[in-house]
């Protein structure tokens, strides 16, 4: 599936409001997520960290979770992730973020079990990159895997 320019736009919007809810006192880290599925519905998901700072969850994760709470078992087309616009190294702020190693193999498993490698919208100030998950998660282990 093509993502259109008027479905990109409003994917990245939508994680950008969801960043807006994100609980990140400990890294002032705020980070938005969102899912396009097949159908057009599109579920969202924040950061949420914790003082015990390993029970942290990542906003992919959380939107996972959401999907995967509501039933869906596949069918995704599109991930947009927003990261903070004050936050990186010298020359780098506001540069597109990319899922961590944690939240690609989250997404890995929803799209596995749709048969799906879905578009990955790396959302920064100024610009996004648009990578498929299979090429940030090469030779992914994932429900295939257990057959």
């Amino acid at each position: 599936m093509t993502l259109s320019a008027d479905a990109e736009t409003a994917l990245v919007a939508a994680a950008r409001a969801a960043a807006l809810n994100a609980y990140a006192p400990y890294s002032d880290y705020s980070v938005g997520a969102a899912l396009l599925f097949e159908d057009g519905a599109v579920i969202t998901g924040c950061n949420v960290e914790n003082a015990s700072y390993g029970l942290a969850l990542c906003a992919e994760t959380v939107a996972v979770a959401k999907a995967l709470g509501e039933g869906r078992r596949g069918g995704l087309v599109a991930v947009a992730v927003t990261g903070p616009a004050d936050k990186g190294a010298k020359g780098t702020r506001g540069a597109p973020i990319t899922p961590c190693g944690r939240c690609r193999q989250v997404l890995n498993e929803i799209a596995q079990l749709g048969s799906t490698d879905p578009i990955v919208l790396c959302v920064g100030t100024t610009r996004t990159e648009r990578v498929r998950l299979s090429d940030l998660l090469p030779r992914a282990f994932g429900p295939a895997n257990l057959a």
